[in-house]
């Protein structure tokens, strides 16, 4: 098996199964009980909270624990959305995020707020100008994604928090950051609100972190019994946050040597790919080299991701919670409705071996000349 779609997910990497395991056999527990036991497993989360908060520079009060990064975007949008009312209702939000953010901003919209979409440049960048236009006295919230999740284009969060501050000392920033984590290095403090889903990372599914700055007030959207805090109500899932903290430490470990090894493998691709006539590369100079998009002229994605899985190789098309429908990023950039509609995502690890890309793209030309014969 070939497996190039590791900005979907990824698989669970050993020592954070095993971390999962462990904690399932000996801290299974309630860590909201008052016995022995249940300190027991209280205080493995209070460790692996430690662990997260150590890595991020934060407070420990300031990890909360999610199920992905979708709940993580909801707590945080919506709920600093309903608790800041008072102050406006102007909300900014990039061109080139998750589908989970527009449809909050969809629902939003609804409940009396406004939402504005600031541009960006021909290379994907927010374009700074039209944000200091875009910030007024009624804007509460930014919210723009670390890495794209499409093309892999990468935002200046510093350059963007700093000018909308300036424009309005009231203004939050929130930031999906998922896509980034275990790829990029991360400063938590450019931000004051952001969103990760571990198994992007390594780690399981089912678990996920919001940052929340101590000094920000989110109304709840759910509602419960908790010892822990009023936003994410419910007894607390020890195994997965064990795992958690094991997948952050991994993931963020050796950044810099991962990136060099995948950026010669993406290298590799595009050379070859661009020997093609009918094939489209999507990038800016701004995307990072685990995320490669293409579009394929004259054959439909999914036909061909179709295709290679017959060879045991799997791409994917755009994102994976809006896969086979057109690609808002690529359309975003491109301004081309048949480029984003064909598109093709190729995402890589530094799991992934040299051995496994050039037999992806022996196959790539086998299955590419066939459907083009076909056509």
């Amino acid at each position: 098996m070939i497996y190039l779609d590791y900005s979907a997910t990824t698989p669970v990497a050993y020592d954070v199964l095993e971390s999962f395991n462990k904690a399932n056999k000996d801290f299974f527990a309630n860590p909201n009980s008052l016995y022995r036991l249940g300190v027991k497993s209280k205080e493995l989360i209070t460790s692996a909270t430690k662990q997260i908060s150590d890595i991020f520079n934060c407070l420990e009060s300031e990890i909360i624990y999610t199920s992905g990064a979708t709940e993580s975007n909801n707590m945080a949008i919506i709920g600093y959305a309903l608790a800041n009312r008072n102050k406006g209702t102007h909300i900014i939000v990039s061109k080139l995020e998750h589908p989970s953010v527009y449809k909050i901003c969809d629902y939003l919209s609804t409940q009396g707020f406004q939402i504005d979409y600031v541009n960006h440049d021909e290379e994907g960048i927010v374009d700074l100008e039209d944000l200091k236009k875009k910030v007024n006295e009624k804007t509460i919230l930014i919210s723009v994604c670390l890495i794209n999740s499409e093309m892999g284009i990468r935002q200046p969060l510093k350059m963007i928090r700093q000018i909308a501050k300036k424009q309005s000392s009231q203004v939050v920033i929130h930031s999906d950051m998922t896509q980034g984590l275990g790829k990029v290095p991360i400063n938590i403090h450019d931000v004051d609100l952001a969103s990760f889903s571990l198994h992007k990372v390594y780690g399981p599914k089912g678990i996920g972190l919001l940052y929340k700055n101590s000094r920000l007030i989110l109304e709840p959207i759910m509602y419960g019994s908790s010892k822990n805090n009023n936003l994410r109500p419910g007894t607390p899932s020890v195994p997965l946050i064990a795992a958690a903290s094991k997948a952050i430490r991994l993931g963020t470990s050796d950044l810099d040597r991962k990136e060099v090894f995948v950026k010669r493998l993406n290298e590799k691709i595009i050379k070859k790919l661009t020997t093609y006539e009918d094939i489209l590369i999507n990038k800016t100079k701004y995307s990072i080299p685990h995320i490669l998009n293409i579009s394929l002229k004259n054959i439909k994605s999914e036909t061909f991701v179709h295709a290679m899985e017959e060879y045991d190789i799997y791409l994917g098309t755009n994102t994976a919670c809006s896969s086979g429908e057109l690609s808002t990023s690529v359309m975003a950039i491109y301004n081309d409705k048949k480029r984003a509609s064909s598109t093709i995502r190729i995402s890589l690890s530094y799991l992934t071996t040299t051995d496994e890309i050039n037999r992806f793209l022996n196959y790539f030309d086998v299955v590419f000349k066939k459907l083009n014969e076909l056509k």
